[in-house]
């Protein structure tokens, strides 16, 4: 197993220059995420019905008093505050269970009921919170579900709070932004590998919970390891001033895609002077790209639609509160929190424009970019979860690609064939492991990572290189102020000294499959056909789906899978006669248990899906 090292002195001053630099006499932070405090749950964690543990505050009750010499104060601060759990009373009428996964789940009280805002991750925590508010608030059953975007941690809990049958009943209605379903699945199934494999190094989901290990994610604690579920939105919001009476009460709605979700809304509650500003503005600076991987998010609109939101609702606004973290009350703080959120995502855009325009590129703009004096002191801009390093490759990336425009960069080799080459320069693995421990001795463990990555690439079973790379990343996790810098560092040092965890977490599900609209299923089986093996193969099949009354052509020529809605000519191979919700089953090719009828050639459907590779959840990341 793992054997953490101390903090060395390098690390130890890096954090003393933090302590000095930033105003922790400030408390504030610490009075609002206390503020309103009902009640806890005791014990804090939450099981499955298998007895499965999916969430349990408790193993962070190591958060307390100063800092150890092996967490960046900051992050230690952020840490404390995120781990807070139980539900609070934001405004009379509005409650937020907070602590309870990742996100946050609020409950607007109604006139016959509750109205739930974003369920969390899993069921399982999303009734424990319900659970929680129904202790402190009386039973008041589920009027009404609001998504505030398309990412699981807001919605993958919902059948912890409701039923299908209710809202198929029209007794509780979805309400999401417009295009909610069709970003909530895609996200979870193109990439969805990939994009889970490297989760379980984000939020650290193996790491062991305690000083020298996990400590939080800066946005949230960790994610939950429930049961994920999705129920599709009823009520489509796509217009921003459009206005709704839910359970007797009135909302009015922002649209923001594509700020920190495709599709995003915020809204306010007039009645109550209320803002739920979703995740446009929490009390850190949000990712840009997430280090899990994600499409770049636009800050230059995700700041504008801060401004509307000022304009819309900042004239009356007495507090805000948000998917994540503890809320903000009093008008000025309000406008100030959003005014710093905004000029925070603003500033990053403008000034990595003018700095690429002067042909820096996305490397260099994110060591030479300072935060002005405002922004970089107030915490709720400070790099918890996304970071100005990170977020400015990002932007760089949006409006330039991969590229940086040196020839030299077009065309690279390998990471192997490249460490193989650095290696032999530099006299062999021995005598760069020598140069790296240098390195490492004197403090300087960038250099000393990019050495010994080499060593590992080209010689995977060298023993020093990966032990001193364990240590170096175990030393850059101490002095992160991001937590998911810090967990992506320990991550890696585990698996060197431990071995591949592979991918502990999963976001997709049989709900999630099942909304995948006919396109959205075709295109997930297009991405998993093995092109070089299916070069010769040509085959065509029909889908015919009676409930819908859509016909669809599927062609697989030249390694790549096609389809089409427009009429046909000539007569396919197969024709597969079905449901929209059974469809699914043609990526199982379990087609007699779903009642798919298959009429023609059926050994088509087998010769496509043994062409399919669906991805290595154990894919290597810190070794070749």
């Amino acid at each position: 197993m793992s054997t953490p090292k101390p903090a060395s002195p390098t690390i130890l001053g890096q954090q003393q220059a933090l302590r000095d630099s930033l105003p922790f006499g400030d408390t504030q932070d610490f009075d609002d995420a206390s503020r309103g405090l009902l009640g806890a749950r005791e014990p804090g964690a939450i099981a499955a019905t298998d007895g499965r543990v999916v969430w349990d505050g408790d193993t962070y009750s190591f958060l307390e008093g100063e800092a150890p010499d092996s967490v960046n104060p900051s992050l230690w601060r952020q840490s404390q505050l995120v781990a807070r759990q139980g539900l609070y009373e934001v405004v009379e009428g509005i409650y937020q269970v907070r602590g309870f996964d990742l996100s946050n789940i609020t409950f607007v009280e109604g006139d016959s009921g509750v109205v739930v805002i974003d369920p969390l991750i899993s069921t399982e925590t999303a009734a424990a919170a319900l659970a929680l508010y129904h202790e402190h608030r009386g039973e008041r059953p589920v009027t009404a579900v609001i998504y505030t975007h398309s990412h699981v941690d807001h919605f993958g809990g919902v059948k912890g709070v409701t039923t299908q049958e209710d809202v198929d009943a029209g007794r509780v209605p979805v309400l999401a932004p417009s295009g909610f379903v069709e970003h909530a699945v895609a996200e979870n199934v193109y990439a969805g590998t990939a994009m889970a494999r490297r989760a379980g190094y984000m939020y650290g989901a193996v790491l062991a919970r305690g000083p020298q290990g996990q400590v939080g994610a800066g946005l949230g604690q960790t994610t939950s390891t429930g049961t994920v579920t999705l129920i599709a939105p009823t009520h489509e919001i796509t217009t921003t001033g459009q206005e709704e009476v839910v359970d007797g009460v009135r909302i009015v709605f922002q649209m923001a895609p594509d700020t920190e979700a495709p599709s995003e809304m915020l809204f306010y509650f007039p009645d109550h002077k209320a803002l739920c500003a979703a995740e446009d503005a929490t009390h850190n600076l949000h990712n840009l790209l997430t280090l899990r991987g994600a499409v770049v998010r636009d800050p230059h609109g995700w700041s504008k639609y801060l401004t509307e939101t000022i304009d819309l609702f900042g004239g009356e606004v007495e507090v805000v509160f948000a998917s994540h973290h503890w809320p903000t009350w009093g008008n000025q703080r309000v406008v100030e929190f959003l005014s710093l959120q905004r000029d925070l995502y603003a500033y990053l855009h403008d000034q990595t424009l003018r700095l690429l325009n002067q042909g820096l590129t996305g490397a260099e703009i994110a060591e030479e970019i300072a935060l002005p004096p405002a922004l970089e002191n107030a915490w709720s801009t400070r790099g918890y979860y996304g970071s100005v390093s990170h977020n400015v490759k990002a932007i760089y990336q949006r409006y330039m690609g991969w590229f940086n425009g040196n020839p030299a960069t077009l065309w690279e080799h390998t990471p192997v064939e490249r460490a193989k080459r650095y290696v032999d320069l530099g006299g062999g693995a021995d005598a760069v492991v020598e140069k790296a421990r240098t390195a490492f001795d004197s403090g300087d463990y960038r250099w000393a990572a990019e050495l010994l990555n080499h060593v590992v690439f080209a010689q995977q079973d060298h023993a020093a290189a990966r032990d001193l790379l364990a240590d170096t990343y175990e030393q850059l996790g101490y002095g992160s102020e991001n937590g998911t810098w810090r967990n992506f560092y320990l991550s890696g040092a585990t698996e060197l000294r431990d071995g591949a965890f592979g991918t502990p977490t999963q976001t997709s599900s049989p709900d999630m499959v099942s909304q995948l609209s006919p396109e959205m299923l075709f295109d997930a089986l297009a991405v998993q056909v093995d092109g070089p093996r299916a070069w010769d193969e040509k085959l065509s099949i029909d889908v015919v789906l009676t409930d819908v009354d859509e016909r669809y052509r599927l062609r697989l020529a030249n390694g790549v899978l096609t389809y089409s809605a427009a009429p046909q000519t000539g007569d396919a191979d197969a024709t597969l006669t079905t449901t929209k919700r059974a469809l699914p089953a043609l990526a199982t090719g379990k087609l007699a248990e779903a009642g798919i009828e298959v009429t023609g050639d059926a050994a088509v459907l087998g010769r496509l899906t043994g062409l399919l590779d669906p991805g290595d959840k154990d894919f290597a990341i810190v070794t070749p």
